[in-house]
């Protein structure tokens, strides 16, 4: 497995990101607080909630959208958002590169407001102000991390044997096929024609 990624070298372009998906990096920048955002209808081990989202400007302009975790839904109220402790000033924080958070159903067009379904880049980037890296961060547990978020993202599936499974499957149902393709038109009719 790679190393972590230099930031420098974070994505700027969204052909680059492919070769850089699942790996880690540690950046620097400020937390834009006020446009955080909670995608909803993202369950976790069967019980509703939000992923958290804010962006982290890294420069002047310059952002990508950080996944900070998952915090169950309030069961009295289904807009209270849980509290959470987003630090002023310069920050570090220790994440792995992952694709920009996936589209849901929409059954009606939210686009505004603290909780949404989906986020559309380039929208976002109008409502704030700044220009978004084609990627999103998930941001790795913390043990000084004072808030509640949940932060067990998905492991990326690295088990090569599984595919190489399902290329051998295919390989002997073709083979099959064509077996009985051949008995099929050619062999046994000759048998018949002998009888």
């Amino acid at each position: 497995m790679r190393g972590p990624l230099q930031a420098e070298h974070l994505a700027q372009q969204p052909d680059a990101l492919p070769a850089q998906l699942h790996r880690r990096i540690a950046l620097r920048g400020r937390w834009l607080a006020q446009h955080t955002l909670a995608l909803d209808n993202r369950p976790l081990n069967g019980r509703a909630g939000f992923v958290i989202v804010t962006p982290l400007l890294l420069a002047p302009g310059d952002a990508v959208l950080v996944q900070r975790g998952w915090a169950p839904r309030d069961a009295q109220d289904r807009t209270r958002l849980p509290a959470l402790d987003t630090p002023a000033g310069e920050v570090r924080i220790d994440a792995r590169i992952a694709a920009w958070p996936s589209a849901r159903l929409e059954l009606a067009a939210v686009k505004e407001g603290a909780i949404r379904q989906n986020l559309d880049a380039a929208q976002l980037a109008r409502e704030t102000g700044v220009t978004f890296r084609p990627l999103s961060l998930l941001q790795l547990p913390e043990p000084q991390a004072h808030d509640t978020l949940v932060r067990e993202w998905p492991v990326p599936s690295q088990d090569v044997w599984k595919h190489q499974g399902y290329a051998l499957q295919w390989f002997a149902l073709s083979a099959l096929m064509a077996g009985l393709s051949v008995w099929y038109r050619l062999i046994r009719p000759r048998r018949g024609q002998r009888s």
